[in-house]
């Protein structure tokens, strides 16, 4: 037995000792699971964005005890198993990936993201937008609507084509702000958000990960901004807009490259 099918099989027994002698594990459903698994998934998406690998290898290990929790829950309510899990993602890739497994023709990632969608289609899938899961975060939902529309040519030429939807969008934003019909402003808005992650998309750019990016610098601008007010013997909110404006650009110069 290699190293991998060692530490596999380890961790499927600590499983299943922890099932069936701890009162906590013992107790766990795939409802109580599911809370935790999307926070472990966010923590993932955290290393990924501070590019940490010591966490990411930290995030993958809590990420596959969950993988295991469920393969677990399935096998005592006879839905499925371990095995099942992981011979029904074999069959998928492979079926999935007939330019490596058959005998079709690819030229580039395009034809196979395209291919794939294909063979969605003729695995009994309704939409080109089947499988997008109904609570993903808006931003990550609308960049993968917007890759799979692109599948089937739904897709502009250039992206100074997106640029320009970006100016109409922003237009049509103004004429309802204008307008004062609080719901027309929210959907120009949106339209909005939708066209830039478009224009992310043409820029290869994670939009998701750019705005958290925006988040995390922000955050650590503002905390700092705390602090060199009260090092002046300030709170913020003693202070006006002018005097934390100046503080604010003092912090970008220090910081920023």
């Amino acid at each position: 037995m290699n190293d991998l099918s060692k530490a596999f099989s380890e961790l499927v027994t600590i499983m299943d000792e922890l099932r069936e002698k701890c009162p906590w594990d013992r107790a766990q459903t795939i409802e109580s699971l599911r809370q935790l698994t999307i926070e472990e998934t966010y923590e993932l998406a955290d290393a990924i964005t501070e590019g940490d690998w010591e966490a990411l290898r930290e995030e993958l290990g809590d990420l596959l005890l969950h993988i295991v929790f469920y393969a677990r829950i399935g096998s005592e309510k006879n839905q499925f198993t371990l095995a099942d899990v992981i011979g029904g993602i074999n069959r998928k890739l492979i079926g999935r990936h007939p330019h490596i497994y058959g005998d079709v023709q690819v030229k580039n990632e395009e034809d196979v993201k395209r291919n794939w969608e294909q063979l969605k289609l003729k695995e009994g899938k309704a939409s080109v937008l089947s499988g997008i899961p109904v609570s993903l975060p808006a931003t990550v939902k609308a960049m993968r609507l917007q890759e799979k529309a692109k599948q089937v040519g739904f897709e502009w030429e250039h992206r100074d084509q997106v640029w320009e939807k970006i100016g109409e969008e922003m237009t049509e934003l103004q004429h309802a702000v204008s307008s004062g019909k609080q719901d027309k402003i929210e959907e120009e808005l949106g339209d909005v958000f939708f066209s830039l992650i478009n224009y992310a998309r043409f820029l290869r750019v994670d939009a998701e990960n750019a705005l958290e990016r925006t988040n995390k610098k922000f955050i650590h601008r503002f905390t700092l901004m705390e602090q060199k007010a009260l090092e002046r013997g300030k709170r913020l909110e003693e202070m006006s807009l002018e005097e934390m404006d100046a503080i604010w650009n003092s912090i970008k110069q220090q910081h920023d490259p």
